[in-house]
C-alpha cells in the first residue's frame, strides 16, 4: 500500500509534539509501520541546521534568511527521510512541515507569503495528506512553552503578540485547506490523544 504523510502543527506549547508522539505508538500498536520525524530536523543535515533557527537571539536572522534555512533544511528532511518511508508504504508523522514556514516567515514577520509558496513550490511540491492543528489558547501555549526546559525558545521569546498572529494563521490556513483538521488542545493529553487517534483512523481507512 502505498505511504501516507501526516503533518503536526500549532503554536507553541499547543501540545503537538506530545501528541505526534502519542500517535505514532498508536498506529504501531494498530500495526502500521511507523516514521515519526520533526521539523527544523529529521536528517542529519537538517538537525543541523535547527540548531541555527531554533537558538539565540530573536533578531538573530531577518526573515527572508530564515524561510531559506528551513526550506534547506526541508529539502533535505524530504529527500533523506520523508520519501524512502513512504516508498516503503510506512505513515510518515511529522512534527511541522511547510505550514509553520507559511505562518511563522511568511505572515507573523513580514508579508513573504508569495515568497514561501514560490519556494516551497520551487524546492519541496510536497503536501502532506492530512493535517493535524492542535488549536490552543495563544497565552495558555506560550506560558507552557516557557516552563519547558532548554535552549530552543527563540520564537517563543517573540512574546505574546507573535502567538497570537500564528493562531490566526494557522485557523486561516485550516479554512482554505481541506486536509486539515483542527483538534481542541485545552484538553488533557488522554482526551486529546483519543480525538487524534479516531480522526487519523478514518483518514486512513
Amino acid at each position: 500500500m502505498p505511504g501516507r504523510f501526516i503533518s503536526f502543527e500549532g503554536i507553541d506549547g499547543s501540545g503537538k509534539s506530545t501528541q505526534a508522539r502519542l500517535l505514532a505508538d498508536a498506529l504501531r500498536t494498530d500495526g502500521h509501520a511507523v516514521t515519526l520525524t520533526r521539523e527544523p530536523g529529521g536528517s542529519p543535515g537538517a538537525e543541523e541546521i535547527r540548531s541555527l533557527v531554533l537558538q539565540g537571539d530573536p533578531d538573530r536572522w531577518s526573515p527572508e534568511t530564515e524561510i531559506l534555512l528551513f526550506t534547506a533544511a526541508r529539502r533535505d528532511h524530504l529527500e533523506k527521510t520523508i520519501r524512502p518511508a513512504l516508498a516503503r508504504g510506512e505513515v510518515v508523522i511529522t512534527d511541522r512541515f511547510a505550514d509553520s514556514t507559511r505562518i511563522y516567515q511568511g505572515i507573523t514577520r513580514g508579508d513573504l507569503a508569495t515568497t514561501v509558496n514560490r519556494l516551497h513550490d520551487l524546492m519541496i511540491a510536497t503536501e502532506p495528506d492530512l493535517t493535524i492543528l492542535v488549536d490552543i489558547d495563544p497565552a495558555m501555549g506560550l506560558s507552557r512553552a516557557r516552563a519547558r526546559a532548554g535552549t530552543e525558545l527563540r520564537f517563543e521569546d517573540m512574546g505574546l503578540d507573535t502567538q497570537i498572529r500564528m493562531r490566526a494563521g494557522f485557523l486561516a490556513l485550516a479554512e482554505q485547506h481541506p486536509r486539515f483538521r483542527i483538534i481542541d488542545g485545552a484538553r488533557t493529553p488522554d482526551a486529546v490523544a483519543a480525538d487524534i487517534l479516531h480522526t487519523v483512523r478514518a483518514a486512513l481507512g
